[in-house]
Parts: structure tokens; C-alpha cells; sequence
């Protein structure tokens, strides 16, 4: 009882949440800032001002000496600037202070950031700017405020301007078709997201002897060891004691800053885990995740243990997601996709399952964008992970309830199966409408949509902006069909738009193996996407359709659009080239003088039995000399071309087809180095490779 006391007074004891507003703020002025909050109201500077010394002044309380604008730039990590809040008074006095001006605007140097071609070097102003929906919290003694972030011109330069825009217009675009539809007290709806994070975990000692993982996230060469993942072994296992020290502080952590970390097992692969928050209001969440990457790394140092959020880490297992579950919520707390006990019967449901359909199914191209990355490409369609064909997975139910709209026929609940397991000692229960489909990317799991294509170290915050744009405009449209309707009128009405659209769209909806190569064929004839690359997939970024899209529901400008293009290309090849440098490094400095000594000490092994007329092992070491110098001169050979082809990459102009050679080509010398090296490993005596094995880094923690 005691703990369960203290988690409840740990849980957000770091957070300037609602509860400390209450305690700290005067009425009239919190009454001003929830209006904010919750209307996306415009804030008056006397409020900010009360806020911030309510903030400055609890923040202090809880041993915080600095504040920073915390923001999400285009690096895809976050970015803080600390101030102190220390104000000269003269006579060598100093007091604490803290403006509303402060609280609402920064400036950091906005030539310093990724920027697309929006800023030149000496255009460096830039802002930062309070995002009052996302509370301010501490850590290691600094008040963090949350904060978009723009240009001089007002351009947004982050990843979190776009999805406030995106959730703004998702919720106008909801609110006006329930309203339509009978729903009149809706005056907001907000998106939820619970993003699930794997992660691996590996010593840290192991770690600091391989460059590939400093440098790159994810190991470019080395063998699999003899066991794998094959035994199924770990999976939902017993968690080992310093993994769940770690995963106690953890969550500890997490708690303190308000994050819901709920749930945590063992994944498929060794040494790989997943944490599994709460979900909460998209933009929250989002924060949320940034941080609970951040500290999940913090607090593996503590541990001795690092924490690898590459997509993946180790070739041949199962590498890492992230998976976005996303749902729609009214200000009056109903969740727009919970189907209900009758769900074909539910017209609100169906309306907003038929715009999700057709959204996905005309935005698919820019759903796998969202999701796609270097690392990401490892994962995607390897039977591990979804295919990079876009499909929804709706279940038995939810499709035969589609079909039958198509076809104007009754449909029967089919959820009436009891579980009975053969055992009295175990209750019944009731079976799930459907069974969950792992191959999906983008699958129904009772009432929510949980796009499962996400990579595991990428901010959650662009699919989402996909997700809410596309299916604010998807809505958009079936309010201009509705908008003439009578009352008298609107079921029938509503029940042909839904018909209309599921029929129109329903090429995107499968229910089967995504892994097959029949879907593959099938998602062809069917004329859906299939964009297996990053650079196959980027381009979608600047695609008319999908220009009007973004500039019509004003998340991104054109000049935005056209900047995120060149960055995410820019990345990408940035990504590969210190790949290709860092395995170079590897090979001619690490694995070549390693196979050389070797092949040395069997040298003199045999020269000193022929000198003494002992044949006993020669033929073999003579052999296995063959074999390593071999391998020796192919890998110096490999790269050799490597270390050419590198630098003909380097020296392209149009970024798209350095984007495509990199991948074409660079990808598949790194591949063929990678092949050779890693068949000769098992050959060489332990301890003669200066960085650890697998079988050292995935079974020894």
C-alpha cells in the first residue's frame, strides 16, 4: 500500500500539469490560459506574464535554476538552449526572474538548422515560440518549455509547427460533419496517439568497441551467432535482473515527468525490448516520445548499458518499430472510432471509418513517406516488419459490415463466440471480433488505428501530420455532400456516402499475409503503391496532389514543402556516406590487420612443423590460409570500389540521384564487403577481431 501510495505523488511530481496551474495561477488567469489551451485561443502577454512567474517560482521550489525552449528541429532530435534566471540588481545582488516574454519567445540561431534552403548562413534569426498545450516540466535542474519553432519570416523550421496545424485542421474538418450529422454539442475533436517503442540494450563496453554503433547506430559488419531468435525463446521471457533494474528506474524517471509508461516486455530478438505508454493528445504524446527516447539512453548510462534505437542494429534478427496508435476524440469524450456493439448501425462510426479508408487509400504514397528512412529500409517488407505496400487490415467483422454496405444487404453480428479453453478453472470470455494482423501496416485493433510501419528512432510526429491532413481533407469532402442535406434526409443521405466511398476505396483494405509475394502481385493489379525506398519514396513530398493538400489545409507553404524535400534527401545520403566512411575505417584498420595477424601466426605455424618434419596440421592450416587470403584481398579489393563509388556520390549535384546511387550503389558495395567479411569470422580464433562479436553483444548482458 505504501508504494502505490508514492507512485501517485511521483507521477508528474516534475510537470507544471493542471494540477500545479490550479494551486499557482489566480483564478482569472487560469480560467484564461485553459481557454487557451483548449481553444486554441489567442494568449494575452499580461497572462504570460502571470503564468511565467507562477512557473518561474514552482519551477525553483523543485531546484531548477536555468529555463530552456525546448524545440524539435529538422535533425530529428531536440534542441535546448539553457538560461539562467538570475537578474543583476546592483551591489553584487542578484534576483530570480522570469518574464512573460521570456516564457513566450526565445531565439536561437536559426542558420545552425536544418533548414532546406529556407535560410541562407547569414540569415540566422529565429524563434521560438511557447506551445501552451504542452506542459512545461524539469529536468537535471531546468525548467523546459515546450516550443514551436520558425524562421525570421515565419516559416516553421520543426516538426511540431506542422502538427499542431494538422491537428487544428483535423478538428475543424470533425467538428463540422458531426455537427452535420446530428452530433451538436461537438465543439472540438482532438487525435490520440500511444506510440510503442522497442529498443535493444547492450554493454556498454561492448558498445564503445565498435565504431560502427558510435558512429552509425547499427553494426556493419559481423556474423550471426549460432543461435538466434529461432528458439522464439525471448519473446514475452523472463526479464533478466539488470534489464529490469534498468526498466524499474526507467520507468521511474518517465513517471516524474508525467509520461504514462504503462507497459514493458521482451521482444523477439535478443537483448530487444519495448516500452508501451498510455495514450494521450497527439501533440503531448509526441513530446512524450521525444523524451522517453532521450532518457530511456540516459538512464541505460547509469546502468552500464546503452540503448540502440536504430531501426536495425543487427542484421539477421528482428530490428526495432515504433507503432503509432491513433484515434479520434470529441471534447465531450467519445471516441469516434469505437464501433460500438453494433457497428453497422453506428452511422457516426461508419462516416468516420469510410474517411479513414479513403484517406489512407489516396494518401498512401504520403503515409509511407512519413515513415521512411535509411535505417527504416532495413526493416520494411522483411518479414519482420509491414510491407511497404500502404493496405488497412479492418477484421472480419469490420469487412463483412464494409461489404455488406457495398452490397445493401443485412449484416448479422458475428460476435458471439464464448472462449472455452476446456478447463472449468479458467472463465469464459469473449472472442475478439478478429484476430490482430502483425503484417498490416496499417490495422484496426478495436477502437483505434495502429499504424504499425513507424521506424523506431524517428519523431512520431510526421505520420501523424500525414494522418490527420489527410483524413481532415477526406472529411472536408463528405461535409460539402452533406452540408445541403435536411435532417429528414441525412441517414439516407449519410448511408450513400458511405457506400459511395467504401466502394471507391476499398482496394486498399486486406486482410491477409502481407509478407506473401501473391499480396505483392495482388497490390499491383489492385494499382496501389509499393515504394521500397526512401529515395523511391520522397519525391510523394512534392507531388502535386499532395502539394494541394498541405497548402490548402495550410500545414506546410509550398517553400516548406520543397525545404523538408531537400533535408530528408540530404539525410539520407548524409546517413550512407558516414556508413560507407565508418565501414572503410572498420575494414582497412580493425578487421584486415586482424586477418593478417592471423594468417601470420598459421604461417609460421606451418613453417616451424615443415622445419622440424612435422606434417601434423599443415595441409589444413595451409588451407585455411587459402581461404583468409582470399578473403583478405576481395575485402581490400571491395573496398576499394567502395571508396571510389563514395566519392562519386559525393560529387553529384542533383541531390535525388545521389539519393538513388547511394542506395543503388553504395548500399550494395557496403553489402558485398559485408558477405565476405562476415564468412571468413567464423574462421579466426576468438579475441582476434578488436570489437566484440554478436553472440558477445546479444547474450552476455
Amino acid at each position: 500500500m505504501d508504494k502505490e501510495q508514492r507512485i501517485p505523488e511521483l507521477y508528474g511530481s516534475l510537470v507544471f500539469n493542471d494540477k500545479v496551474m490550479r494551486d499557482k495561477l489566480p483564478k482569472d488567469i487560469y480560467k484564461a490560459l485553459r481557454k487557451t489551451i483548449e481553444n486554441n485561443t489567442h494568449l494575452e502577454l499580461d497572462v504570460a506574464n502571470s503564468v511565467a512567474v507562477a512557473m518561474k517560482e514552482w519551477a525553483v521550489e523543485n531546484g531548477a535554476t536555468h529555463y530552456t525552449h525546448w524545440f524539435q528541429p529538422m535533425t530529428g532530435f531536440t534542441a535546448e538552449k539553457h538560461d539562467s534566471f538570475i537578474t543583476p540588481v546592483g551591489n553584487g545582488e542578484i534576483i530570480m526572474d522570469f518574464s512573460g516574454k521570456e516564457l513566450v519567445k526565445g531565439e536561437p540561431d536559426a542558420s545552425s538548422f536544418p533548414s532546406g534552403g529556407l535560410r541562407a548562413t547569414f540569415e540566422a534569426r529565429g524563434y521560438t515560440a511557447w506551445d501552451p498545450t504542452s506542459p512545461a516540466f524539469i529536468k537535471d535542474g531546468t525548467l523546459y518549455i515546450p516550443t514551436a519553432f520558425c524562421s525570421y519570416t515565419g516559416e516553421a523550421l520543426d516538426k511540431k509547427t506542422p502538427l499542431l496545424r494538422s491537428m487544428e485542421a483535423l478538428s475543424k474538418a470533425a467538428t463540422r460533419v458531426l455537427n452535420k450529422i446530428g452530433a451538436k454539442e461537438v465543439t472540438g475533436v482532438s487525435t490520440t496517439v500511444g506510440p510503442e517503442q522497442e529498443y535493444f540494450l547492450i554493454d556498454k563496453e561492448d558498445y564503445k568497441r565498435r565504431r560502427d554503433l558510435i558512429f552509425t547506430g547499427r553494426t556493419l559488419l559481423g556474423a550471426m551467432a549460432p543461435k538466434g531468435q529461432e528458439m522464439e525463446d525471448h519473446y514475452f521471457g523472463a526479464i533478466k535482473p539488470r534489464v529490469a533494474a534498468y526498466m524499474h528506474d526507467l520507468d521511474k524517471e518517465l513517471w516524474k515527468l508525467g509520461i504514462p509508461a504503462k507497459t514493458k516486455h521482451n521482444e523477439v530478438a535478443p537483448c530487444q525490448h519495448e516500452l508501451a505508454p498510455v495514450f494521450d493528445t497527439t501533440n503531448v504524446a509526441v513530446d512524450h516520445n521525444q523524451l522517453t527516447m532521450e532518457i530511456m539512453k540516459k538512464v541505460a548510462e547509469k546502468h552500464d548499458l546503452v540503448c540502440l534505437l536504430h531501426e536495425k542494429p543487427f542484421a539477421g534478427i528482428n530490428g526495432s518499430g515504433k507503432h503509432n496508435n491513433w484515434s479520434m476524440i470529441t471534447n465531450t469524450g467519445v471516441n469516434l472510432l469505437d464501433p460500438g456493439k453494433t457497428p453497422a448501425d453506428n452511422i457516426q462510426f461508419l462516416v468516420f471509418l469510410a474517411a479513414i479508408v479513403e484517406a489512407v487509400d489516396e494518401y498512401a504514397d504520403l503515409l509511407r513517406l512519413s515513415v521512411a528512412s535509411a535505417g527504416n529500409d532495413h526493416r520494411l517488407g522483411a518479414n519482420e516488419a509491414p510491407p511497404a505496400i500502404i493496405s488497412i487490415f479492418l477484421g472480419s467483422e469490420l469487412d463483412a459490415v464494409v461489404e455488406s454496405i457495398e452490397n445493401d444487404t443485412f449484416f448479422e453480428n458475428i460476435n458471439t463466440t464464448k472462449m472455452n479453453i476446456g478447463t472449468t478453472v479458467i472463465p469464459h470470455f469473449t472472442k475478439d471480433n478478429t484476430d490482430r494482423n502483425r503484417t498490416s501496416p496499417f490495422a484496426f485493433t478495436g477502437n483505434k488505428f495502429e499504424f504499425r510501419s513507424l521506424g523506431s528512432s524517428i519523431s512520431v510526429s510526421g505520420p501523424n501530420v500525414v494522418l490527420n491532413t489527410a483524413v481532415a481533407e477526406v472529411l472536408d469532402r463528405f461535409y460539402e455532400k452533406l452540408k445541403d442535406v435536411s435532417e429528414d434526409e441525412m441517414e439516407p443521405a449519410v448511408h450513400s456516402l458511405v457506400k459511395e466511398s467504401l466502394a471507391a476505396h476499398d482496394r486498399v483494405i486486406f486482410n491477409g499475409n502481407g509478407y506473401t509475394e501473391e499480396w505483392v502481385k495482388e497490390a499491383e493489379r489492385r494499382g496501389l503503391y509499393n515504394l521500397r525506398s526512401t529515395p523511391d519514396a520522397l519525391p510523394a513530398f512534392i507531388a502535386d496532389k499532395n502539394k494541394e493538400l498541405f497548402v490548402k489545409h495550410k500545414i506546410f507553404t509550398e517553400s516548406e514543402l520543397e525545404s523538408r524535400y531537400e533535408i530528408l534527401l540530404e539525410n539520407y545520403s548524409k546517413t550512407l556516406h558516414i556508413e560507407s566512411l565508418t565501414l572503410k575505417d572498420m575494414v582497412l584498420s580493425q578487421f584486415m590487420p586482424a586477418v593478417r595477424e592471423y594468417i601470420d601466426k598459421l604461417t609460421a605455424s606451418v613453417s616451424a612443423r615443415s622445419a622440424l618434419n612435422i606434417n601434423f596440421g599443415n595441409k589444413t592450416d595451409l588451407k585455411l590460409i587459402r581461404i583468409l587470403s582470399d578473403a583478405y584481398d576481395k575485402v581490400f579489393e571491395l573496398t576499394g570500389k567502395l571508396a571510389e563509388d563514395t566519392d562519386k556520390a559525393e560529387g553529384m549535384d542533383d541531390s535525388l540521384m545521389q539519393a538513388k546511387y547511394y542506395h543503388d550503389d553504395i548500399l550494395e558495395d557496403m553489402n558485398s564487403i559485408r558477405e565476405v567479411a562476415d564468412s571468413v569470422e567464423g574462421y579466426l580464433p576468438d579475441g582476434i577481431l578488436p570489437y566484440p562479436t554478436y553472440e558477445e553483444m546479444l547474450f552476455y548482458v
